[in-house]
């Protein structure tokens, strides 16, 4: 060491200080703590796989979507929620939207337009109008309403642009309804109300939310939102109702047994009082395949 020059030895040190936290940090301990997960939850640090025919089909801690090469719903199958992570149900990129419930305007996509990648503008839909959409696809496929309050009929965020910001309104935009769409109020304190223009700019207007007189929601919360993780493997047990008849007559089988199989695969509270019961919904549908 004496007989390396002085304005090098900084840089030797740094070089085993990383080769030394390199084998610590990046080898020692991953192998560490993976062992102790194996010992002490074997089957859950291994990813909770769930077999059928000798073949793993899923996990029983992280979702997936029962859907067809065209991303529709497989009718025979109960349906989970959406998920955030990547194109859903990614356990690589878990994560939530981060939107909250004051995402509520959408950016409309200017027809013709492609934006830095040369791609047509596709806009920017709202949380509000993603639960709204989403409201209204899962009520067709079930044969319920898909109304919400705070929805238009056509299935967006039913949010008025209000002009000017102060004072009586002089004018109203419907902004979550490109025209030539017909807006879901004529009248807005005694102003018309317009369609949205794409491409126009609406951040000088007053944000106003209608909730409308909508009661009775039949699509429940969960259908229509991501968990936190976007990995969520659950449903609610009213979603799984909602579900039941569609499934029961793609099956042709009776309503009560699938009732019973979703009571069978409802777990409880944890410790009898925290978070709500839940469904399974992988777990579910492999009972399902070996009733028929």
């Amino acid at each position: 060491m004496d007989r390396v020059p002085g304005r090098l030895r900084p840089h030797l040190a740094a070089l085993r200080a990383l080769l030394l936290l390199t084998v610590v940090t990046g080898v020692v301990y991953p192998l560490a703590v993976t062992g102790v997960a194996r010992l002490l939850f074997g089957h859950t640090a291994g990813g909770s796989p769930i077999e059928r025919d000798g073949k793993v089909v899923g996990s029983a801690i992280v979702g997936q979507s029962f859907t067809d090469a065209a991303g529709e719903p497989v009718r025979k199958y109960f349906q989970s929620r959406p998920s955030a992570a990547g194109d859903g149900y990614d356990p690589t990129a878990t994560a939530a939207s981060n939107l909250g419930p004051e995402d509520i305007v959408d950016v409309l996509p200017v027809p013709g337009a492609r934006n830095g990648r040369g791609e047509p503008d596709e806009g920017r839909r709202s949380l509000l109008t993603q639960v709204c959409s989403r409201s209204m696809a899962i009520g067709a496929l079930e044969g319920v309403s898909g109304a919400r309050p705070y929805c238009t009929p056509d299935g967006v965020g039913a949010v008025l642009k209000v002009f000017p910001a102060a004072g009586p309104p002089a004018r109203a935009v419907s902004v979550n309804q490109a025209c030539p769409a017909r807006p879901f109020i004529a009248a807005y304190q005694g102003v018309r109300v317009e369609c949205g223009r794409p491409g126009e700019d609406y951040a000088a207007g007053r944000t106003v939310a209608v909730r409308g007189d909508v009661t009775g929601v039949q699509v429940p919360a969960d259908a229509v939102t991501a968990s936190g993780s976007g990995l969520d493997p659950h449903i609610s047990p009213a979603y799984a109702r909602l579900q039941a008849g569609r499934v029961a007559a793609e099956r042709r089988l009776p309503l009560t047994r699938v009732t019973a199989l979703i009571d069978a695969h409802t777990i409880p509270r944890s410790l009898g009082f925290m978070g709500e019961p839940a469904v399974n919904v992988l777990e579910l549908n492999l009972a399902l395949d070996r009733e028929r």
